[in-house]
């Protein structure tokens, strides 16, 4: 069975091995569970999973293994949370609830509900066939069917569900979605992947103690590192404009790596980066601070974090007084080239899924000014723009 099991993760790209396989079969064999499903799954996900951004996969796969186990995105639609919003809630007579007939087998039931969401396209409430609440329909909440799929209510009523389907913990947490309040803490993990440096003047007790019992008990001092994060970041956040529908993500990208690095300074611009920046959006027209500033104060081994839609007309780029705002001397493309021939790691994190990226000619321009270090946001591309810049 668990060789079955195990191919079947494999199927969904995970990256399991035999040693996890071998550690879950020793974990039943020492009965820490025994015949309950979901503790079962659990403990498969612990051991097989070593990295929370392949949680949505092992879900995929262990909702196709085992029959009943259903995916909790619902057949990868996501319910919106309005949708079961309680209001009311449906209170009916036993002979009103006698009246009311089952789907029929639990094939069934799940059958019309995957038609059902295929065809929903807005919020039902007290009604008998959409997915909603406080109505007689077989789906969702606050209601009441002799037999049906409960969704996203807080606790049992009736004890007449054929299926409870609640959202997973991780739900959509994948590597190819756009970072988001979901995945935020894995892309803080990412952040982590810096380098930490420092000298070698602590006490390794534990290898000390193995040194000396190694050497015959006569006593073998062993020293670490004195960890620490020393990698100094320079972020420049895209403001306004096109940005407005990713000012969520930024707040996210920020408030993680403000929590992770001592060193962590941060200017923001618009559309391209001209002779001068700004710390206070509320005050950008009257507190800059110029970008030959910037050169002088802060040293070439800054790690340079550029975040941007990079979409805008490519004359804002490559000519003077190509700006929207104001009339610059010269280009965007000189003031960017100087900023990575001072800097010598740069990246460009872009907020728009990278199949439209061929569509706007300046993210393909902007992309070249950082020597083809432009990654998408998402946890991949995280990474990448990452290890780019160690």
């Amino acid at each position: 069975m668990l060789i079955d099991f195990f191919s079947t993760l494999r199927k969904y790209k995970l990256k399991v091995s035999v040693t996890e396989l071998l550690d879950l079969i020793r974990a039943l064999d020492k009965e820490v569970i025994f015949a309950d499903i979901d503790k079962f799954y659990q403990l498969s996900k612990m051991i097989m999973v070593k990295d929370e951004v392949h949680f949505d996969k092992f879900d995929r796969a262990f909702a196709e293994y085992f029959k009943g186990i259903s995916e909790i995105d619902l057949f990868d639609k996501d319910i919106p949370n309005d949708w079961l919003r309680k209001e009311i809630e449906k209170l009916l007579s036993d002979e009103e609830k006698a009246k009311l007939e089952a789907l029929g087998s639990l094939d069934e039931i799940l059958d019309t509900l995957q038609q059902r969401l295929k065809e929903q396209e807005k919020r039902h409430q007290g009604g008998n066939k959409w997915v909603g609440t406080g109505g007689t329909s077989p789906f969702g909440a606050y209601g009441y069917n002799p037999q049906g799929v409960r969704i996203g209510q807080d606790g049992n009523r009736h004890n007449r569900a054929a299926k409870v389907w609640d959202k997973r913990q991780f739900s959509n947490l994948s590597d190819d979605q756009l970072l988001g309040s979901r995945n935020m803490q894995v892309a803080l993990r990412r952040l982590r992947k810096f380098a930490r440096t420092g000298a070698q003047d602590q006490l390794d007790l534990s290898g000390t103690i193995k040194a000396t019992a190694n050497n015959a008990g006569y006593l073998d001092i062993k020293m670490v590192a004195e960890r620490h994060n020393a990698v100094k970041v320079l972020m420049f956040f895209d403001v306004g404009g096109s940005m407005d529908p990713y000012i969520e993500q930024m707040e996210q990208l920020f408030s993680a790596a403000k929590g992770e690095f001592k060193h962590l300074e941060y200017f923001y611009f618009h559309n391209c980066v001209y002779e001068s920046v700004w710390r206070d959006n509320s005050r950008r027209h009257v507190d800059k601070k110029d970008i030959w500033e910037i050169i002088r104060t802060y040293a070439s081994d800054y790690k340079v974090i550029f975040i941007g839609d990079a979409s805008m007309g490519p004359y804002e780029i490559s000519y003077p007084g190509g700006s929207v705002e104001h009339m610059n001397e010269e280009s965007g493309e000189v003031w960017m080239r100087r900023l990575t021939s001072h800097f010598s790691n740069v990246v460009w994190l872009n907020p728009i899924k990278q199949q439209h990226w061929r569509y706007t000619v300046s993210i393909d321009y902007l992309n070249q000014l950082v020597d083809g270090n432009m990654y998408p946001m998402t946890m991949v591309g995280l990474e990448e723009a990452i290890k780019s810049l160690r």
